[in-house]
């Protein structure tokens, strides 16, 4: 037996699955079934890891605020979870497209067509990180179910030399990147229906904290109010509607009024939201908004405050 083979027999990941061993034997709705019972646990062990989500997030918020960045990093399934993360970002928060990078091993042509060996070479990670100008400001989060990745093993070890905070995320306990990184994410979800096959719960968990890590840090930033996306960028048709809907909702005003409020502020969500529940012109809205740091609960607070006081 190969030194690889040797340890991937030793991950949890790479297991054989005890409940589904009999899956070639299964009607479709069965297989269904089993798939579906196994999906369950990866929500749970993510659960078991919510005080290190919890504690990313928080280096996260302070990375943004000083002017930071968000950077996943990974190959194959867990490369390309972290590129749809980060490019999701901007249409829903309006953040710029650079503050939060996804990258994967082997480049762009890796989200649709498998590199062959770029994940074996810890020098393309570190490469990858200098070549978006890494700083200590940064938070890199390494993603590889394994958790033995080279390539993100190569990262990491460079996000650290650079004095960025480093977050590992596995699906095995005690992994080599864990070791590697300042905050460690391991969703234990155990082996997967097809073994080895860790596109399944463990891609699932992985996408799971990474929902976790980027929507709760863009919370924390003041891109959300109540529970609607108030940032949203309004760029097609959809999001219009979305938009409209949003200030109906947050303002309790009819469409006519939300429309004319977007289009009064330039499909500014949030400025329409302080217009309609504070009766404020529109600079007036806009320096608020500045002065509390695009919090609107702390805009609307403040100025029910001062009228309140006057």
């Amino acid at each position: 037996m190969n030194l690889l083979a040797g340890e991937l027999e030793k991950l949890v990941s790479e297991g054989r699955n005890p409940r589904t061993l009999d899956l070639d034997l299964l009607s479709t709705r069965e297989i269904i079934e089993k798939i579906n019972a196994e999906d369950g646990e990866a929500a749970i062990a993510v659960g078991r890891e919510a005080d290190a989500i919890a504690s990313a997030v928080d280096r996260i918020v302070e990375a943004f605020n000083a002017g930071g960045r968000l950077v996943y990093i990974g190959a194959g399934t867990s490369g390309r979870l972290g590129v749809l993360d980060a490019s999701e970002c901007p249409p829903t928060f309006s953040v710029p497209p650079g503050m939060v990078v996804g990258l994967i091993a082997g480049g762009e042509k890796a989200l649709t067509t498998a590199v062959e060996g770029a994940e074996d070479d810890p020098a393309l990670g570190a490469a990858d990180l200098k070549a978006i100008d890494l700083t200590e400001k940064d938070v890199v989060v390494g993603i590889a179910v394994s958790g033995r990745t080279p390539y993100v093993i190569g990262a990491l070890t460079y996000a650290r030399e650079t004095g960025a905070t480093t977050v590992a995320l596995s699906c095995n306990p005690s992994s080599a990147i864990a070791e590697i990184a300042d905050i460690s994410i391991a969703p234990v979800v155990g082996p997967e229906v097809l073994a080895g096959s860790t596109r399944l719960k463990s891609g699932t968990a992985q996408k799971l904290v990474l929902n976790m890590l980027s929507t709760a840090s863009m919370v924390r930033i003041g891109k959300v109010y109540q529970n609607l996306m108030v940032d949203v960028t309004v760029s097609n048709a959809k999001l219009y509607a979305r938009a409209v809907r949003i200030v109906m909702e947050a303002s309790d005003v009819p469409a006519e009024t939300a429309e004319d409020l977007l289009g009064k502020t330039n499909n500014d969500v949030k400025l329409a939201i302080l217009l309609a529940l504070t009766d404020m012109e529109l600079q007036e809205g806009r320096d608020l908004l500045d002065e509390t740091g695009g919090f609107l609960r702390k805009a609307i607070n403040q100025k029910t405050a001062k009228s309140r006081d006057s």
